[in-house]
């Protein structure tokens, strides 16, 4: 038998799973390192979405709800990964639910994961244009204390970051990868370049004392640990994402082994970043009031306040904010590539209205342009929220840590009962030990296989255990206002929202879906035993043809 090619292994790896490889494989390990790494922009994240945190925690509360957040993360996409490796498909959670779930309710719950996987990258993508053009509006009323910032100004500045993710991934989407690396390096070196300024330069600086054990109830809850957790939202939607990298599996080479890697990778690169720079800003804040209450704090972006008040400089102010600005841009281009990709993947597997033509790829590049086109457009839509009201606009971008997270809680939550229950088989190594088990109501649950990547024995069950239980907490939270008296400017609206999306999911499944959604579809079928004897063009042809 001939040595296999590594793109004969990746054709084969997606055959099993019942899929034809049309995607192009660009990424490697490094540039979907950077991929994630832009997704999840941690540090940067972290300073944007400083002011949730401290309301609700204070300083003490941000430095060891972050850390809190960490950890459950890290459990949250170690499990992940591990699915990731057993099947490595841009549908990612409801692929694996179809997979894992028993056969009673496997269509079923494999569709309403699908919605709540699509809005809630949706919500990211907005999320990102949003931050991206109000980011913008608080520079300017830095530089300029007479301007009087208008709702419809962000949302134009929000469209632009939308219109330049859409020029990436559409006419320059060949050099996406290597446009991640270099985002990747900027996000590692920007780090130090924002850190070492501020810490150096900052006049005053605030006590071990109070940055480690200042708690504060800015929300006015009934109890410090209720604010406690209220405030780990920021920090949540700062540090989440990771699941990006999977929906950019089948355009990843090597993918079952790179993809769970990176996600493991990102997380701890992230989280380490991330955690650093919250501790190293509390130390230069001395008055956490005055940062919250300043023109640029006012806007939802204290910590451009306290970068002045550490600079004294506004021009100075202004380049270190615009590493933020860049980095948020590029998590734009990356979240309209993953959201996307799902909605192709969808689109694939006959879930959506339409679905002949959104699956149609772009000749010479291979990539789903009717997808990138349906998502910005949705996303533009989106963005007239925020003209008639901010709240509102507030709720769709909370949609996004709830939806994710049940998605999470579902997935992990089944393969924590095939684990515990046996059904999954040890990975054998060679693909003749492989099975196409994740379409056919009919197949067998115990064809599941682990791949490369597995936590082994109660290690790898304690592990699931923590993170469906962390999953819980946080989707329990993301529908919890910021502060005490709720009316209606301030209410979370994020629970109507989801609940809005299930609604909307169970009825087009009943009126419609059902009739024509039975999971993730059969396109070849993988057959073991003739892999040994194979040659190598009659396995490329496995992957390419029904």
């Amino acid at each position: 038998m001939q040595a296999q090619t590594q793109e004969e292994r990746d054709t084969l790896v997606l055959a099993k799973l019942g899929k034809k490889s049309v995607l192009r494989r660009r990424f490697n390990f490094l540039s979907i390192l950077g991929f994630a790494c832009t997704i999840l922009v941690t540090w940067e994240g972290s300073l944007i979405l400083f002011t949730t945190g401290l309301t609700n925690g204070g300083s003490a509360g941000l430095v060891f709800g972050y850390l809190f957040v960490w950890i459950g993360t890290i459990a949250v996409f170690t499990t992940m990964a591990e699915m990731a490796s057993m099947a490595p498909t841009s549908g990612g959670q409801y692929h694996w639910v179809s997979m894992l779930a028993p056969p009673s309710c496997r269509v079923f719950l494999s569709y309403i994961t699908s919605w709540l996987v699509i809005c809630g990258w949706q919500a990211i993508l907005s999320g990102s244009g949003y931050l991206g053009g109000n980011q913008v509006v608080a520079l300017i009323a830095l530089n300029n204390p007479d301007y009087v910032p208008e709702l419809w100004h962000g949302t134009l500045l929000f469209w632009g970051f939308i219109l330049v993710a859409v020029f990436i991934n559409t006419v320059t989407s060949r050099v996406l990868p290597q446009i991640e690396v270099a985002v990747l390096v900027l996000h590692v070196v920007g780090f130090f370049a924002f850190m070492i300024p501020i810490v150096h330069l900052a006049p005053e600086k605030a006590s071990s004392h109070d940055v480690f054990t200042q708690f504060t109830n800015g929300g006015g809850w009934s109890s410090q640990g209720l604010s406690f957790f209220v405030g780990l939202i920021g920090s949540v939607f700062a540090m989440f994402g990771c699941d990006s990298a999977v929906h950019m599996a089948e355009e990843t080479r090597n993918a079952e082994v790179v993809v769970p890697w990176c996600m493991v990778s990102a997380t701890l690169l992230n989280g380490a970043f991330g955690w650093g720079m919250v501790i190293a800003v509390l130390f230069i804040t001395v008055d956490i009031t005055a940062a919250l209450e300043s023109p640029t704090g006012s806007l939802g972006f204290p910590i451009i306040d306290i970068t002045y008040s550490a600079l004294g400089s506004k021009a100075g102010t202004s380049v270190l904010t615009a590493i933020l600005l860049f980095m948020t841009a590029a998590g734009a281009i990356s979240a309209m590539a993953t959201s996307s990709r799902l909605i192709w993947a969808l689109a694939r597997d006959r879930g959506l209205p339409g679905w002949r033509l959104v699956t149609k790829l772009q000749p010479k590049t291979a990539i789903p342009t009717l997808a990138i086109i349906i998502t910005s457009l949705v996303a533009i839509l989106v963005g007239l929220i925020n003209i008639g009201s901010a709240t509102a606009f507030n709720a769709v971008i909370s949609l996004s840590v709830s939806s994710l997270y049940a998605s999470y809680i579902i997935t992990e939550t089944l393969l924590l009962y095939r684990r515990c229950t046996g059904f999954i088989h040890p990975h054998q190594g060679h693909l003749s030990s492989l099975s196409n088990n994740n379409n056919n109501n009919n197949n067998p649950a115990n064809h599941l296989t682990w791949g490369p990547f597995h936590l082994p024995g109660i290690f790898g069950i304690a592990v699931n255990i923590f993170a469906v239980a962390f999953g819980l907490i946080i989707f329990f939270f993301s529908f919890w206002p910021v502060a005490t008296p709720v009316e209606p400017a301030t209410m979370n609206y994020s629970i109507v929202m989801t609940g809005a999306v299930v609604v909307f999911a169970l009825v087009y499944y009943v009126v419609y879906a059902r009739r024509i959604y039975t999971g993730p579809v059969v396109e070849v079928v993988f057959e073991e035993a003739a892999v040994d004897e194979m040659a190598p063009k009659e396995k490329i042809g496995l992957g390419m043809g029904v």
